[in-house]
Formats: C-alpha cells, sequence, structure tokens
C-alpha cells in the first residue's frame, strides 16, 4: 500500500508534542492537521510538510464547545473533501490537543476545571465516539496523556484528573476495539521543553537543570522524543500492544 493512501489524524497539531508528531507521521501518511487557536503555526507546519514530499491538509475546531465531537467530523468531512481525500481511511488518529491551568484545589476556578475537563477528556472522548466507524480495521488510536497521573503535582490536581480519565479510556477502549484489530494506547510525557512550558523553562538553566536532573537519563525531553514513540505505537511494530500507557520521562522520578 502506498504510504500516502492513509490518514493519520493529529489533533492539536500546531502545538510542540502536536507539530513533533505530525512530522514523523507524515513519513508514512497523509497527515490531517487538527488546530484550535494556532492557524498560523498550523499553517507554517503544512507548508512544511508539503515542501519536504509529504501530504497534509488542515481543519479547526473549538473542542473547548460542548458540541465538538460533532463539529470536529463536520469540519474534517468539509476539508477532506475540499483536498480530494474524502476517500481515504483514517488509519491513525492520535489525541494530542489539551491544556493545563496550574491550581490547587482550594485556588483553581471552577471555570478553569471545567475547561480543562472539556478540552482534555470530553472532547477525545467524542471524538472517538463518533469516529469509531470512520477508523480503519487494523487502525492505531494514540492518546496523550501525562506523568502527574502517576506524580503527585498539587496545583495540577485537575490536569491530572482529565489525563487520568484518557488512561481508563485507553485501557477500557482497547478492549472494545480489539476485535477489529485497532490498538489503542497512551503515552504519558513529563515535562518538555515546549511552548507550554516557556513561561518557566526556556532560557531559565537553572529550571532546565533541574528537570534533567530529575530524570535518569539527565536531560529535559524534547518533542520529538514524544513522537518517536507515537510513531512506534502507531507502527505495524506494535501490533501486539494495546490498552497501555506507555511512560515516556526519560525515567524522571524514579
Amino acid at each position: 500500500m502506498d504510504k500516502r493512501s492513509t490518514i493519520a489524524l493529529i489533533t492539536g497539531a500546531g502545538g510542540g508534542i502536536g507539530s513533533a508528531i505530525v512530522r514523523r507521521l507524515s513519513r508514512d501518511h497523509l497527515v490531517a492537521l487538527h488546530y484550535g487557536a494556532d492557524l498560523e503555526s498550523t499553517q507554517a507546519l503544512q507548508r512544511d510538510i508539503e515542501q519536504s514530499g509529504g501530504q497534509a491538509f488542515l481543519f479547526h475546531t473549538d473542542l473547548s464547545r460542548p458540541d465538538a465531537g460533532t463539529e470536529f467530523w463536520a469540519a474534517y468531512e468539509h476539508a477532506a473533501n475540499a483536498a480530494q481525500v474524502a476517500d481515504l481511511p483514517i488509519s491513525v488518529l492520535v489525541n494530542t490537543a489539551g491544556i493545563a491551568r496550574r491550581g490547587e484545589i482550594e485556588h483553581l476556578s471552577d471555570e478553569d476545571f471545567d475547561r480543562q475537563h472539556q478540552v482534555n477528556t470530553r472532547a477525545p472522548y467524542m471524538i472517538l465516539k463518533h469516529g469509531l466507524g470512520r477508523l480503519s480495521d487494523g487502525g492505531r488510536v494514540v492518546n496523550i496523556s501525562s506523568s502527574v497521573t502517576h506524580i503527585a503535582y498539587p496545583d495540577l490536581v485537575a490536569y491530572a484528573m482529565s489525563k487520568a480519565a484518557i488512561d481508563a479510556l485507553t485501557h477500557t477502549l482497547a478492549q472494545q476495539l480489539g476485535p477489529r484489530g485497532i490498538t489503542v494506547n497512551a503515552v504519558a510525557p513529563g515535562v518538555v521543553d515546549t511552548n507550554i512550558n516557556a513561561d518557566w523553562l526556556k532560557n531559565n538553566p537553572e529550571a532546565q537543570q533541574y528537570v534533567g536532573s530529575q530524570a535518569a537519563l539527565g536531560r529535559v525531553a524534547q518533542p520529538e522524543d514524544i513522537a518517536d514513540v507515537v510513531a512506534f505505537l502507531a507502527s505495524d511494530s506494535a501490533r501486539w500492544i494495546t490498552g497501555q500507557v506507555i511512560v515516556a520521562t526519560g525515567g524522571a522520578h524514579l
């Protein structure tokens, strides 16, 4: 099968981890790039993919909206039709989009709690709910979780709860989709050098040294470190792995 004859769909494609996943998967698939607010960076990513000989198209959905699941697929279909690839199967779906709002339980606002759970938990659930029939048998689902589900950070309590729900979804959906040959796994990164951590990590040697010291491998993770794990789970080499959460932290807090 031609490597461009299947689609890998990545949510939150314009983010640091999301864009690294897109670049990695574009070697083997036509990539569908979902974006929320970062149109400019997603368009630049599309251009880079196409200039490198790959194929890509993009579409927008606001995952903070309660009807994000149905809107997501309507936007996808519109973009796929415009790109004349609507007949191609979706063989890989990567749920990368997510937000983090810091605050210990007594300080985090109710609005921030609700928004995190809408974007991080309800949206991927609804995307999968309305998209199962679009996934090809033998396909791959990869969800981005977080190491905060098993390493306690009190100021990320709501974020950790939202990602723990993703772990449960991964485990359970793997059982349901097994008869179709679809694997469902999650990747749980630790601290990654992306814009989401720019306010305290980038251009801060002390913070980088501290984060690196927490990992057995002695450095801060780069987005490509996570993208390669996702690419493995999306490949045929991982055909006998399902229902798992792969902790990709470089051995942080062992």
